[in-house]
């Protein structure tokens, strides 16, 4: 069926802040609304709210017609233990809970409870309308063009990384749900995943509201755009697509910089008038003073007329200044200013591999035979589960070879972001798992450069597990700028960053003199970011384009 959603004057904050306060939004079919805004303004809080999952601190929520379903894929998809990926897709695609809504309801119809026929053919129509009468049939089918080769009834738990990507999609792809919510849909998706990610969601009937970071598939797909702009403290919806919403957004922060810079102008001009009539009328009444024994009274009649003139004169331009309409100040946005730390060079050759073979479960990289020289910018490119980590891991001597010989040259000095941020997924505090990678720096100085990154007090003294995966991601690159590398090595770096904090990073990476290993998927940090060398990771073989 075709739905609208509607939010009324919603409100919401962490704590004693606030993220935003009355929201109006429609969510009509057809509509794909991109939510933007940086890390921590509430995107995602925003769709947990309109999901039904977290309630409005203000406002209301409406459902047309109340029946229709809702379906939130939250931006790190669950893998719970024992779960297949057969039963990972129903419930990700809503059919697990609609299936045990209708067995609940048959047990109620066979025991003859009250209602039961309207609950039963309630329960009945939303399964069907979720699509889980040809469920297994479609899930196979949908794999299979996805080239997720495993058995659906294996745990997910068992799934390799990029496995979980397309395990992930396919559950996006099989869903028939009435109003989507998608929280990062784009995270850890290859080229071709995200070009089947632009083709369903173009496609759909349904309203969509959308948060992604990838600058390419907003431009591709919104035809909306909400803004939660947490430094101005407002809540903005632009018409059309991701680029008008740009230019749109640019000029209207000109126009308010500009208002703003002609009503301070204008006040300055006035108080300087009132404080020039003020002089003025003071001087007046000391003149008149002096001259009080004149025994001119026409003199005097006259320095107290002019004193009189002067004061009403004052009194009239702090009127003005009362009557102006006032203009707040723009706030100025915080801005991450990332730097990668350089350390000295390191030898002419960076890292080797020689006939280097790695065999896992099924699956085998190489023989490949690979020299990475001092200075090289190097893009890794392939599908989900090609073997681009694999690679990487092997040429940093993090997984043993089975056959043949890896080596890093003298004095490299690894920077590393990988896709899993795993430096930071521990109990220990954020504090500590730093500090555990920079052990000489004091923690003054620690706390100085995560503040830097937006990683205030109350993040560095909490586990660093209950990081959200934003928040991670900066951690790893605070990391880049608090010690010296030479060897850069950045995989996904992209996922979970706001978009000012990417195209901080592009820039960082502009400036950067070192050795630079790229693997991403994001189309427009390749076109952005200078490679001098390309390199094709396919099905365990690497080829240099």
């Amino acid at each position: 069926m075709t739905a609208t959603l509607v939010a009324k004057h919603l409100a919401a904050g962490h704590g004693d802040r606030p993220l935003f306060s009355g929201l109006d939004l429609v969510v009509a079919p057809g509509d794909v609304i991109g939510l933007v805004g940086a890390n921590g303004a509430g995107k995602s809080t925003l769709l947990r709210m309109l999901a039904g999952l977290t309630p409005p601190e203000q406002g209301e929520l409406r459902l047309s017609p109340p029946a229709a379903t809702v379906g939130h894929l939250p931006q790190e998809p669950e893998r719970r233990p024992g779960e297949t990926v057969r039963e990972f897709l129903a419930r990700r695609t809503g059919v697990a809970a609609a299936q045990r809504t209708m067995d609940e309801t048959t047990q109620a119809l066979v025991d003859g409870a009250p209602g039961a026929d309207d609950a039963y053919a309630t329960a009945l129509e939303r399964w069907l309308g979720l699509g889980g009468a040809d469920l297994d049939e479609r899930a196979e089918e949908v794999a299979g063009s996805l080239g997720l080769a495993v058995d659906l009834d294996q745990p997910m738990t068992a799934l390799s990384g990029g496995q979980a990507a397309r395990a992930g999609l396919a559950s996006l792809l099989l869903s028939r749900y009435d109003v989507f919510l998608l929280d990062e849909p784009t995270n850890d998706l290859d080229l071709d995943g995200l070009e089947r990610l632009e083709r369903f969601v173009t496609g759909l009937r349904a309203g969509t509201v959308v948060v992604s970071h990838d600058r390419e598939f907003l431009t591709r797909t919104v035809t909306k755009v909400l803004e939660l702009d947490l430094a101005q403290r407002q809540i903005n919806l632009y018409g059309g697509g991701y680029a008008a919403y740009l230019e749109e957004r640019e000029v209207a922060r000109r126009h308010a910089r500009d208002e703003y810079e002609e009503y301070a102008d204008k006040k300055t001009a006035l108080q300087e008038r009132a404080l020039t009539q003020r002089a003025w009328m003071d001087k007046g009444v000391k003149n008149a003073r002096r001259k009080a024994g004149d025994n001119d009274k026409i003199g005097r009649k006259f320095r107290s007329e002019a004193s009189e003139k002067q004061a009403a004169k004052a009194r009239q331009t702090q009127r003005m200044i009362e009557r102006l309409e006032v203009v707040e100040e723009p706030r100025k946005e915080w801005e991450l200013h990332m730097e990668i730390a350089s350390a000295p060079r390191s030898g002419a050759v960076v890292a080797t591999l020689r006939d280097a073979e790695v065999r896992r479960a099924g699956f085998t990289l190489g023989p490949v035979s690979l020299q990475v020289d001092w200075a090289d910018r190097i893009a890794v490119t392939g599908a989900n589960g090609a073997g681009k980590s694999t690679l990487l891991g092997a040429l940093l001597g993090r997984i043993p070879l089975d056959s043949g010989h890896a080596a890093l040259g003298s004095g490299v000095l690894v920077g590393e972001v990988d896709q899993a941020r795993r430096l930071f997924h521990g109990p220990e505090t954020l504090l500590d798992a730093f500090r555990a990678a920079v052990p000489d720096t004091e923690p003054v100085e620690v706390r100085t450069l995560l503040a830097k990154f937006g990683l205030k007090s109350d993040h560095v003294l909490r586990p660093a597990e209950t990081l959200s995966p934003g928040e991670r991601t900066r951690a790893a690159l605070a990391l880049l700028q608090g010690r010296g590398v030479n060897l850069l090595v950045l995989d996904e770096p992209t996922n979970h960053l706001d978009l000012p904090a990417i195209e901080q990073l592009e820039s960082a990476l502009d400036a950067y003199e070192g050795t630079l290993l790229l693997v991403t998927h994001d189309r427009r940090m390749l076109d952005a970011v200078r490679v001098t060398r390309r390199l094709e990771v396919a099905d365990g073989k690497v080829t240099e384009r």
